[in-house]
């Protein structure tokens, strides 16, 4: 399933200049986000944050005749459940871990002693037992799984979490953390297969009903090194993940803002998550970037929310 823009490159070309701020910097000079000295780690203002919240609710409407069961975790998981997951295996480069200081008083004032230098404090930091969350769907399985099976009409969960992953960058929509709001169904292939479908079709009618263009393409996940090349390879071919870019930094590198994806039984597997009939369940999720479709449409739209299309505007407010 592939499709291409309807919009004209130079709707975005306004960065081109060598001269003109770019779109990064126009959202710091308005105030919708707040530098805080880190690539890809903003504060973001009340109008940035009012755009989020009406696409949070927006979502919700959208999914609330599946009766969905909502868990909301913190944007942080027990370490041992995220080496278990396999994330590491995919994506070393792109997790975070929580370390904190364990030493005796002695290796206190070490450590001030190099904050005072300026040099490196962090030798006294040991691993804790919890991670930073790398997608909002990575708690919910193993406290799924611990329930025992699934009901006989498999498992709907709604969720929310701000997720980290280590890619500092000038894109604005590459961020370090970032909000990420899912649905998850577990069940059988034909269930979770039906789910997916019927998320393309409601996630992109939901972009169009924001005048935003679109484009749905087959995708792969980033997977690090040579065995990742493999692996990406095999997710493209056996279709199991499509993403719906929209043009935000540029119209020939679009930004995915939703993803659709069909785990097959590996989270099954991995967590022993079984169906009602004792057989591996299988797992597909939709994903929302709630950072991103609201600088998709700070971009397409103007940093002036007042000034959005009608039509837009009683999408998200009514």
């Amino acid at each position: 399933m592939e499709s291409t823009f309807s919009l004209p490159a130079d709707t975005i070309a306004d960065d081109a200049g060598t001269d003109a701020p770019s779109f990064l910097d126009r959202l710091f000079n308005q105030g919708l986000l707040v530098r805080t000295g880190v690539e890809g780690l903003y504060g973001r203002s009340g109008d940035f944050e009012s755009v989020v919240d009406a696409l949070e609710r927006l979502i919700t409407r959208l999914g609330a005749a599946d009766g969905a069961e909502v868990m909301r975790f913190p944007p942080a998981m027990s370490r041992p459940a995220f080496e278990r997951s396999g994330y590491l295996k995919g994506f070393p480069n792109l997790a975070g871990t929580v370390h904190s200081f364990c030493g005796n008083e002695a290796e206190h004032a070490e450590l001030l002693a190099c904050v005072e230098a300026r040099n490196d404090w962090t030798g006294q930091q040991r691993a804790t037992d919890i991670v930073l969350t790398p997608a909002a769907c990575y708690p919910l399985y193993p406290a799924a799984a611990a329930r025992g099976p699934l009901p006989a009409g498999g498992g709907l969960f709604d969720l929310q979490s701000y997720c980290f992953r280590r890619e500092p960058s000038l894109e604005p929509t590459r961020m370090q953390l970032f909000r990420m709001r899912e649905y998850v169904r577990m069940g059988s292939p034909e269930q979770v297969l039906a789910f997916r479908e019927s998320w393309l079709a409601r996630g992109t009618e939901m972009i169009r009903s924001l005048a935003l263009p679109l484009a749905i393409d087959v995708a792969n996940d980033p997977f690090f090194g040579r065995a990742g090349r493999m692996l990406a390879n095999n997710q493209r071919q056996q279709n199991l993940k499509f993403e719906l870019n929209v043009p935000v930094n540029s119209v020939e590198k679009p930004t995915a803002c939703l993803s659709f994806n069909y785990h097959q039984d590996h989270f099954g597997t991995t967590w022993d998550l079984r169906q009602a009939d004792g057989s591996v369940a299988h797992t597909a999720c939709v994903g929302f970037g709630l950072e991103r479709i609201t600088l998709a449409l700070l971009r397409h739209h103007g940093l002036d929310l007042a000034a959005w299309p009608d039509s837009v505007r009683a999408t998200l407010w009514g």
